[in-house]
């Protein structure tokens, strides 16, 4: 069964925990942030069905539940196979979809592309999902037939074939844009984590153009995320703050004044738990961001349960490594300190200094909702951006053309003057980076 892109109402979610049900509000709120209404819940406890993932009487009993409150739709908080996913899919009433975590969240993405470029990528990876499910679900004698006439199988391979193309030949407006900005003389910084850790929130307290107001909070014995902000337009000083995962795959850029120094931060898609890698891949146009900026704020829950806060800060680093950030780039914000007793705060540093890199700045407990602890944190972006000047003569050669890409992949880039067999590059960057290149340009 292939699913509509557009989303059913009526909802029932379905777990599974190999040992006692377990806390999966992210699961429901990226349902409802598709426009989903829940009517039941339902969790299975114990090992995975390698055939049906919950095993033939909780899919019985779902199968009964979408029934009786007259659902539309399946929601699993997991990753289904081809096989799991046909196996439920027929065992619901006719016309029920069946919708995997790694589909939903490609739904939510589809809502949130506002470019072509983002449209196609998320076009491209539901074609690659969806296509091991058709074939699962197809009748292979039917395909046999079908091979000289076309099917759904083969119709789905040519639009694959035709957007990988589409999109290679796409430029990506996010390296133009960087340019600009380091041709104004800003330093960039990039704020990444995960959705509702307080990133968007953070943009509003650093921007010189944003304001905000702390919404009304429950004690701190009260869980609830905290909702994270979200532009809704450019030119709106008091942007709003939603709570919808995934409002918009589309960045977020705001000027900001740190020390004197004018910086451009941008706050990235937050990211969601278990988001496969091959998503992740699909979007690193959108992730690209925290490549090219001079720091990295990672904001991280602090107020997670250990095991959760601990699995979250590993997990974004690798995605920060993935996507090529330097370790030495990495400011870790530990967030909702607020919602912390002194000891926990204690156990939530340490544990992050075990975790963080050795060339990462040291852990900054921060709370963005009172604006506790910000001023540490302001410090400790301004002594990760780019400091020392050099000036460096080269001759003009392959090498220098290799010294000239790692300054402007590790550095900012003021100048690069050619005239005729000397090449002057002119850059700032932290102490340590420059101290590299200038042993390089010695030996040239």
């Amino acid at each position: 069964m292939v699913q509509s892109n557009t989303p059913t109402r009526r909802t029932v979610i379905a777990k599974r925990s190999a040992t006692a049900p377990v806390d999966t509000d992210e699961i429901t709120e990226l349902a409802r942030a598709t426009g989903r209404e829940i009517v039941a819940e339902r969790t299975q406890v114990g090992p995975e069905d390698p055939g049906t993932h919950f095993g033939a009487g909780k899919v019985t009993e779902l199968a009964r539940t979408v029934a009786d409150r007259n659902a539309e739709c399946v929601v699993v908080d997991g990753d289904l196979t081809p096989r799991q996913h046909h196996a439920i899919a027929s065992s619901m009433p006719d016309e029920t979809a069946v919708i995997d975590r790694y589909r939903l969240v490609l739904e939510r993405f589809e809502d949130g592309a506002g470019t072509r470029r983002a449209q196609l990528q998320v076009e491209l990876a539901t074609l690659r999902y969806e296509l091991p499910r058709v074939i699962e679900a197809a009748d292979e004698g039917l395909l046999n037939r079908q091979t000289e006439t076309g099917s759904p199988v083969y119709d789905i391979r040519d639009r694959i074939d035709r957007l990988e193309r589409e999109l290679s030949a796409c430029q990506d407006p996010a390296a133009e844009f960087r340019k600009r900005r380091r041709e104004a003389g800003f330093d960039l910084v990039t704020i990444a984590g995960y959705t509702n850790a307080g990133k968007s929130t953070l943009l509003h307290r650093l921007a010189d153009d944003l304001s905000y107001s702390p919404p009304e909070r429950s004690r701190p014995t009260d869980r609830s995320p905290e909702t994270p902000a979200t532009d809704r337009s450019d030119d709106d000083p008091t942007a709003t703050i939603a709570d919808r995962l995934f409002e918009t795959l589309e960045t977020t850029t705001r000027r900001a004044t740190i020390g004197g120094r004018p910086i451009l931060a941008t706050d990235t898609v937050g990211f969601v738990d278990d988001l496969p890698h091959e998503l992740v891949e699909s979007f690193s146009a959108t992730l690209s961001e925290a490549a090219a900026a001079d720091v990295v704020v990672l904001v991280v829950d602090a107020s997670d349960p250990p095991a959760r806060f601990r699995e979250r800060l590993t997990v974004s680093l690798d995605v920060l490594d993935a996507q090529g950030v330097d370790d030495d780039r990495i400011v870790t914000a530990l967030n909702k300190v607020d919602l912390l007793g002194v000891r926990e705060r204690a156990h939530r540093c340490s544990v992050a200094r075990s975790i963080l890199p050795v060339s990462a700045s040291d852990p900054v407990p921060i709370s963005v909702r009172t604006g506790r602890h910000l001023k540490p944190l302001r410090t400790a972006i301004l002594d990760r951006l780019p400091a020392e000047r050099a000036v460096f003569q080269l001759p003009n050669c392959d090498d220098a053309m290799s010294l000239v890409s790692r300054a402007y992949d590790r550095t900012s880039v003021d100048a690069v003057d050619y005239d005729g067999d000397t090449v002057t590059l002119v850059c700032r960057g932290r102490p340590s980076v420059i101290e590299q290149l200038r042993a390089t340009a010695e030996e040239l």
